[in-house]
C-alpha cells in the first residue's frame, strides 16, 4: 500500500503531493473521488506517542472546495510514516489515551480522550486487527473485546453516532453496543468529534447476511426474527422521542412545509429520473407511469398531518444491525454519511428508518438469487414487510405517528418511493444488473396506491 508523506504544513513538493493524492484516491473511505485535487495542507497534528501522530489533513478541489481528513500516522515504520489502517498493530496507543482519558495538545487546539466505565487492559493488550467492510471509516478491533472506529471525513460538531450512543445508554436502550469512550478535537476554527469505542459483539452476524443465508433455507424462522426487529425498532423510536428536556432530542411537531418539501423532493426526483430513463427493458415496468405515481402519491392537501419528528437512526437497513443468540443490536447511528453533519442531526419522521428497512428486504430478497443463485419463497418479501410493520406498529408510542392508519401508511409509502427512486438513480449509474430491484419497488408502491 502506498504511503502518505511527511506532513509537513503544505504539501508543497510535486512528487510528495502527488504521492498523497493518489494514496488518498486508493482509501475506501476517501469520497471525492470523481473531483480533480489540486493540492493538500496539514492544518493541525498532535503527538500521542513518538511515533503516533494524529493528524488533520485538508484537501483542495480544482473547484475551489476542501474537505478534512483524519488520518493516523506511525512513524516508526519510515520516514514518511503508514496510517494505522494498514498496520493495525501499533495502534494500541489510540484505546490507551482513551482507557486515560488524556489529553494531547496540537498547534492550534487540543485533542481529547474520553472514557465510559472502566478501562479494559485486555483488550489494549489484545490482537488488532482492521475491519475491511467499511466505505466512509475506518474501524479496529482490539482483541475482539473493543470496536474503535476512526471518523475520516470530518465536519464541525458532535458526531451523531457518538450522540445518540451517549444518548440511548443514559435512557438505558439495551439493543446497543455499548460506548467505551470517544475522541474528539477542538481548536480555533474546528470542534469534531474523530472516533468512537463500542464494546465488541462477539459470534454476531450482520442482518444482511443472516437474510442470505435464513431466506432460502430457513424463511420462517427468519420472518420470527424480523418481527422481533420490528418491536425493537419502534422501542428505538420510542425512547429517542422520550426525553422533552434534551433540546438535541425533544420531539417536534413537523414543520407546517413538511408536506410541500416532501412534495417538492418528490416532483424533483420523479422528473430527473424519469427524463432520463435509458431505453432499456429493465426500466421498461415503469416507463411512462410519472404522471400516475404523481396521481396516486396520498398525502394531504393541506392541515396538520400528525405524529412527531423525532432523532432517528437515518441510514436503517439489515447492514445496520448485528444478531446473535441473544438477540439484534443496532449499530451505526451516524446516519448517510453523504449527507451534511448538520442535516443528519435534524429530527424526522420516524417512518423514514420504517421505510429504509423495508427497502432492505425487497434488496435482501433479491439478492438471494443475484449473489447466491438460489430462489426465494414465493411472496417472502411481502410476508417479511408484513412482519417487521405489524410487530412495528403494534409496539411503537402511537402519538408518533400521522392521524389513522391511512394516513400512516400513505406516508411511508411516499418515504418507500423517495428511497426507491434514489436506488434507481444509484443503480442505473453503478450496478445496472440490480436495476430491477428498485423499478419493482416502484411498481409496487404505484399499483399499491
Amino acid at each position: 500500500m502506498a504511503e502518505p508523506p511527511s506532513s509537513t504544513d503544505h504539501v508543497d513538493d510535486h512528487q510528495n503531493r502527488d504521492d498523497l493524492l493518489d494514496w488518498l484516491h486508493e482509501q475506501r473511505w476517501f469520497g471525492a473521488k470523481s473531483q480533480s485535487l489540486v493540492g493538500a495542507e496539514v492544518v493541525e497534528e498532535g503527538r500521542l506517542t513518538d511515533a503516533l501522530t494524529l493528524t488533520l489533513l485538508q484537501v483542495h478541489f480544482a473547484t475551489g472546495g476542501h474537505e478534512l481528513y483524519q488520518l493516523v500516522l506511525d512513524r516508526g515504520t519510515g520516514e514518511h510514516g503508514v496510517d494505522l489502517i494498514s498496520d493495525a498493530s501499533r495502534a494500541g496507543p489510540l484505546l490507551t489515551a482513551i482507557d486515560q482519558a488524556g489529553e494531547v495538545g496540537g498547534r492550534h487546539g487540543q485533542f481529547s480522550f474520553r472514557h465510559v466505565g472502566e478501562p479494559d487492559p485486555e483488550a489494549v493488550a489484545g490482537q488488532v486487527r482492521a475491519m475491511g467492510v467499511e466505505q466512509s471509516n475506518s474501524s479496529l478491533v482490539f482483541g475482539d473485546r473493543i470496536v474503535l472506529k476512526l471518523f475520516r471525513k470530518l465536519e464541525p460538531g458532535i458526531n451523531p453516532d457518538l450522540e445518540m450512543l451517549r444518548f440511548l445508554m443514559a435512557h438505558e436502550y439495551p439493543n446497543i453496543a455499548p460506548l467505551h469512550g470517544w475522541y474528539e478535537y477542538e481548536g480555533e476554527a474546528l470542534a469534531a468529534t474523530l472516533g468512537i469505542a463500542q464494546r465488541f459483539v462477539p459470534g454476531a452476524t450482520d442482518g444482511w447476511t443472516l437474510a442470505l443465508e435464513q431466506i432460502p433455507h430457513e424463511p420462517d424462522r427468519f420472518l420470527e426474527q424480523l418481527a422481533v426487529l420490528g418491536v425493537i425498532t419502534a422501542q428505538l423510536h420510542s425512547v429517542l422521542a422520550g426525553d422533552a428536556g434534551d433540546p438535541a432530542f425533544s420531539p417536534q411537531e413537523p414543520s407546517s412545509e413538511f408536506l410541500n418539501l416532501l412534495r417538492a423532493t418528490l416532483d424533483e426526483q420523479l422528473e430527473r429520473v424519469f427524463g432520463q430513463l435509458p431505453d432499456d427493458p429493465a426500466v421498461g415496468p415503469i416507463a411512462g407511469l410519472e404522471q400516475e405515481i404523481r396521481e396516486r402519491i396520498t398525502l394531504p392537501s393541506q392541515g396538520a398531518i400528525g405524529g412527531r419528528s423525532i432523532r432517528i437512526h437515518g441510514d436503517y437497513h439489515l447492514g445496520q444491525t448485528l444478531h446473535t443468540d441473544a438477540g439484534w443490536t443496532l449499530i451505526d447511528f451516524e446516519g448517510e454519511p453523504v449527507r451534511p453533519l448538520n442535516a443528519r442531526r435534524q429530527k424526522r419522521s420516524p417512518l423514514r428508518d420504517v421505510a429504509s428497512m423495508l427497502r432492505s428486504f425487497s434488496y435482501a430478497t433479491w439478492a438471494v438469487k443475484l449473489q447466491r443463485g438460489l430462489e426465494p419463497p414465493a411472496g417472502f418479501e411481502e410476508r417479511a414487510r408484513q412482519a417487521f410493520l405489524d410487530a412495528y406498529l403494534g409496539a411503537v408510542d402511537p402519538t408518533l405517528l400521522p392521524h389513522g392508519e391511512s394516513q400512516t401508511h400513505g406516508l411511508l409509502a411516499t418515504f418507500e418511493l423517495e428511497k426507491a427512486l434514489y436506488e434507481l438513480q444509484y443503480e442505473l449509474d453503478n450496478r445496472p444488473d440490480w436495476v430491477a430491484i428498485p423499478v419493482a419497488g416502484i411498481l409496487r408502491l404505484a399499483e399499491a396506491a
